[in-house]
């Protein structure tokens, strides 16, 4: 057996528009159960949370700590990455016709966003023989590991089954009422908007805030989910840049002007070939949808001092398509995602009448394991959806990876 080490990571985003409260509650629950479940050593376990209590959550920051927990890994280790915080979708910006999808993305505190096509490089990077558990309480987050195999989604028979089973236990009245019902929910909450639950589980436990107590109890529970809607950022970037002509079109390029070398490889990407077009002299098309402002701000990169664009320009782009939004990578064999949801779904930040905080996931998650101990990454899956569909929330987590890996133990 190699070495076990871990990131977490908790953001609450304090005294923004965004602000959460659970995150920080799931990083504290996730460490203690790695040293004490899972005999993690401390040492092998880095934090980064935005309380001031030492280095911030920030896009460069998380993205330094995974590539030095992929970078140093040799066979044999175990590696997990845990993440609660806000998710969103980045849609398509180069205005090309077949250019349709999304990009999901984690938020960093700074808005410095980490995007699906990141960490499916990044765990194209993991040695063989080592496997990397990737957790993501977020909402949209079941793309994060895109194109990697479906075990439990939208699309499996487990998932059909379940709904099948829902529909016998009703009559066609009922069963089309709430079919109804939730497809209006899915609909907001795809957006962003989390419509409130009524608890359907009432906890015989306490909810005091304990590590091996079986669940929080979630009744009555204040519900807020955990996606960052496109408005909310684009208000949030206007503010930390002073611009007020931020829209769908100049995102990515605001990421950039904001974090240059520190921006995503896939935004630094993008910006080379929005500037390769400009220098190339084809205003239509792709230029066109960008807007006038747009153009004008690669105008002044391309005018002014060229040292910013490097980065940009360093990147090696084989083709357009590698810029549309979504990821063209090939399918990570080592790497497994447990998702708090599906793409088009929102992840619950809940807290309890007395004040305790957590994301919905992160507490099943915790839940599970007191009262079954040693599970398969599927077996956890399952257990997380029954319990979360019992109390009341309608995000279902998912499982991503190999055949192989749906049946090994969560973490080990």
């Amino acid at each position: 057996m190699g070495e076990k080490r871990a990131v977490l990571v908790g953001i609450n985003y304090p005294g923004t528009k965004a602000e959460l409260k659970g995150c920080h509650n799931d990083v504290a629950r996730m460490r203690r159960c790695l040293v004490d479940r899972f005999g993690f050593d401390k040492s092998g376990i880095r934090v980064l949370v935005d309380d001031g209590s030492g280095p911030q959550p920030t896009g460069a920051n998380i993205r330094r700590e995974l590539a030095r927990l992929v970078g140093d890994a040799r066979p044999g280790d175990l590696l997990f990455f845990h993440y609660s915080g806000h998710g969103t979708r980045l849609p398509a910006e180069t205005g090309q016709d077949d250019d349709t999808g999304y990009d999901e993305c984690i938020v960093p505190c700074d808005m410095n966003l980490i995007t699906d096509q990141d960490f499916t490089e990044l765990v194209q990077k993991v040695p063989r023989g080592c496997l990397f558990t990737i957790v993501s309480d977020s909402c949209h987050s079941g793309g994060l590991l895109d194109k990697t195999k479906e075990q439990i989604g939208h699309s499996t028979k487990q998932n059909q089954t379940q709904r099948r089973e829902l529909e016998e236990r009703s009559d066609s009245g009922s069963s089309f009422r709430a079919f109804l019902k939730e497809t209006v929910r899915d609909v907001f909450e795809s957006q962003g908007i989390h419509l409130p639950h009524r608890s359907r589980r009432q906890s015989d436990d306490g909810d005091d805030f304990e590590e091996e107590s079986r669940y929080i109890d979630t009744a009555d529970a204040h519900v807020k989910n955990r996606s960052l809607p496109l408005s909310t950022l684009i208000e949030m970037l206007k503010e930390k840049t002073g611009k007020d002509d931020i829209d769908v079109g100049s995102i990515r390029m605001t990421l950039f002007n904001l974090f240059g070398d520190d921006a995503s490889p896939k935004i630094k990407k993008f910006m080379k070939v929005m500037l390769n077009k400009l220098q190339q002299g084809q205003h239509g098309g792709v230029m066109g949808f960008m807007g006038a402002l747009a153009q004008e701000f690669l105008k002044a990169k391309l005018e002014g001092n060229q040292e910013q664009l490097e980065p940009a320009m360093e990147q090696e782009v084989h083709s357009e398509q590698e810029v549309y939004a979504g990821t063209t990578a090939r399918v990570p064999s080592n790497g497994v995602l447990i998702s708090g949801c599906q793409t088009d779904q929102t992840s619950a930040d809940a807290t309890t009448p007395k004040g305790v905080s957590y994301g919905a996931l992160s507490n099943a998650i915790q839940a599970i394991l007191a009262e079954h101990g040693k599970v398969t990454n599927k077996e956890l899956v399952l257990k997380a959806r029954k319990m979360l569909s019992k109390q009341g929330y309608t995000q279902q987590p998912g499982l991503y990876c190999s055949d192989e890996h749906a049946s090994v133990a969560f973490i080990c």
